[in-house]
């Protein structure tokens, strides 16, 4: 059972997590805080040491809520490929998803972060090669099993569809069009089947 403390930490970052995400660290306000959670200025940085420090834990929560969505998306199959289908799959429906969030955090946070605050640009970073590692070892589990050819690089392989749908959302997103997105999931449908499958 949560503390009241706790309650009010979990609070905070649940008002503030899309505010941060949707408006970035430089432009998101004190009173953009205060006046959205309903806190004084005292008893947000009670629970928090700093802006910087909140923005870090807002970041944190958005990136663990969507995490784990994905997750639960994928462990539908035990098969390495069909993992692969399915993060594609997860990705097509991701806009209107991710739009409840404020948007893409590792998009949204990762541009406003990069040149302004390069502590929270690290904690985007980690992210990133923590999704590029899930999606190797993905591979690699396919490798071992005879699904994915023994040619495939696992890690560059990752790294191109996760760079593939990075920019797929970008576009979306700047483009308000969701073909981006539904055409780049189809792309990589396509480089499962005819560059992974063994």
């Amino acid at each position: 059972m949560l503390t009241k403390s706790e309650h009010t930490t979990q609070y905070i970052l649940e008002t503030v997590a899309p505010i941060f995400n949707k408006n970035g660290y430089a432009a998101t306000s004190l009173s953009d805080l205060t006046s959205a959670t309903g806190l004084t200025k005292g008893a947000i940085y009670g629970n928090f040491k700093n802006k910087e420090d909140l923005a870090i834990a807002a970041f944190k929560y958005t990136v663990k809520k969507l995490m784990s969505l994905i997750s639960e998306y994928i462990s539908k199959s035990d098969y390495p490929i069909e993992k692969l289908y399915l993060i594609s799959d997860f990705y097509r429906d991701y806009y209107k998803l991710s739009k409840t969030y404020g948007g893409c955090p590792v998009l949204n946070i990762g541009v406003d972060a990069n040149n302004q605050n390069s502590e929270l640009l690290d904690n985007v970073r980690v992210v990133i090669e923590r999704i590029q590692d899930k999606v190797a070892t993905i591979i690699e589990d396919g490798i071992e099993i005879g699904e994915i050819s023994s040619e495939i690089n696992a890690m560059q392989y990752a790294k191109r569809l996760d760079s593939m749908i990075q920019g797929a959302i970008f576009m979306t997103y700047t483009m308000d069009d969701e073909f981006y997105m539904k055409d780049s999931m189809n792309q990589i449908d396509d480089m499962i089947t005819n560059e992974l499958r063994a």
